[in-house]
């Protein structure tokens, strides 16, 4: 279980490490196996945001993407109970699995740039949360995970185009004045959790021999209703299914704005 201090630092700032969750051993074995899967072929959703160049590093370790839905590893560690135990203590209820994600980041590949999780799995009501395993030792100059302080309880905000010589999607979000993203050291086996709403992302691996693997899973908390169509099926922590419906895009964003020398957001109608 996670510490109270844990605890109350997700409450208060919608993120917090917990430290060697996952054990050296089981590390090693995480990374020989999906480097083994990478190695092995292609799978559905492999190439979004890869270059059609040959020097994009991401071409030969892009990322994968809902491994859970066919990768036996992939599920028991999407439902592993020190995940759940960890999520059930920061959100007071166990929440659904949806998704899983392996991110391989070699050496001199983009990162992703500034984003909320929930733009994708407009969860409603609630939010979306993140377990995000480092599956080696990650700081800046192989492109760690950054958050960006105080954003945890933000809306969602209306995207920009990114610059796709640093980032491999094409979509990111302004921050306000004075807003700065944070990086997160971690070891590997640390995994750092985070609501839908805080804006993170990472820059590029500048390193010439480092990858950042990392294997991330996004749940829902427990009274969300509706899930964008990508994510279903909408399992239990138990394996079994449970029937949500369907989310649409659509509606409002935030976009900042000066109001009385305070930075804030402003709802506006969400364009195409």
């Amino acid at each position: 279980m996670p510490q109270l201090e844990q605890i109350n630092h997700f409450k208060e700032h919608g993120y917090t490490l917990v430290p060697s969750l996952f054990s050296e051993d089981e590390v090693t074995h995480f990374r020989q196996h999906f480097m083994k899967l990478r190695e092995a072929g292609e799978y559905q959703g492999d190439f979004s945001g890869v270059r059609s160049d040959s020097y994009d590093p991401l071409r030969k370790y892009p990322r994968m993407i809902h491994m859970h839905r066919w990768d036996e590893l992939s599920l028991q560690w999407l439902t592993d109970p020190r995940l759940d135990q960890c999520m059930s203590a920061f959100l007071g209820k166990s929440p659904f699995a949806v998704q899983t994600m392996l991110y391989f980041k070699p050496p001199g590949s983009r990162g992703q740039a500034l984003h909320q999780d929930n733009f994708y799995l407009q969860v409603q009501p609630g939010t979306c949360i993140a377990a995000w395993l480092a599956l080696d030792d990650c700081d800046e100059s192989n492109g760690c995970l950054q958050v960006v302080p105080g954003t945890h309880n933000t809306p969602e905000l209306c995207p920009e185009e990114a610059n796709l010589e640093e980032s491999f999607t094409d979509v990111t979000v302004p921050l306000a004045k004075g807003m700065q993203p944070v990086p997160m050291l971690m070891k590997a086996g640390d995994v750092l959790f985070f609501n839908g709403q805080l804006v993170h992302g990472s820059f590029p691996n500048t390193t010439s021999d480092r990858f950042r693997r990392s294997l991330i899973g996004h749940y829902i908390v427990a009274e969300a209703e509706r899930v964008a169509e990508f994510y279903h099926p909408v399992l239990r922590m138990d394996g079994s299914e449970v029937k949500l419906e369907l989310s649409e895009r659509g509606g409002q964003c935030g976009v900042w704005v000066d109001h009385e020398g305070q930075q804030v957001v402003e709802q506006v109608k969400r364009m195409a």
